[in-house]
């Protein structure tokens, strides 16, 4: 698996080490449900994340001073939570509240989108959120993605919601 640095940030596979760590973080009702999962009830439910969920190729653990503070992938169908065309990906990301306003899903984030253009070769790459998530829609925003379209979706709950997608395409090739 590949290790992506930035500024701030070390870009890394989850381990089986992080499961205190990622449950800390994971159980907090304001990251899951506004990012479309639930909660994770104990331990166990995010040692099984880590070992089916994070443990999918370019899915990175988001780290800070070596704590791990989110998490960041890039899904390929059917990982991901549509289909988007062949060589597109889907983004995903969140960041655990304690750290929020410090701008580190946009720089994760950037970082995972410079190696999928670049190394991945991947021609579009599109994201989604729920239309009350105002802090996602900021940071698509700030990473120049597109409106793409408007889509009715089905949450883990059963509710429907309105889900709006963006889209960020390969313009040279490099990223």
């Amino acid at each position: 698996m590949v290790i992506l640095k930035t500024q701030n940030l070390i870009l890394r596979s989850c381990k089986v080490d992080d499961t205190e760590e990622l449950y800390h973080h994971a159980k907090n009702p304001k990251i899951g449900p506004i990012a479309g999962w639930p909660p994770h009830k104990n331990v166990e439910n995010s040692l099984e994340i880590i070992q089916t969920v994070f443990a999918k190729d370019e899915t990175y653990a988001i780290t800070l001073n070596g704590q791990i503070i989110g998490c960041v992938g890039l899904l390929v169908y059917p990982d991901g939570n549509h289909y988007w065309g062949e060589n597109n990906a889907e983004l995903g990301y969140w960041i655990a509240e304690e750290f929020w306003g410090n701008n580190y899903a946009c720089e994760a984030s950037e970082k995972l989108l410079i190696h999928g253009f670049k190394d991945l070769k991947l021609n579009k790459i599109f994201a989604s959120f729920r239309k009350n998530n105002l802090q996602s829609k900021r940071v698509l925003e700030k990473l120049n993605f597109k409106y793409f379209d408007e889509l009715q979706n089905i949450d883990y709950t059963g509710k429907c919601y309105l889900e709006i997608v963006m889209s960020l395409e390969n313009n040279d090739n490099g990223g």
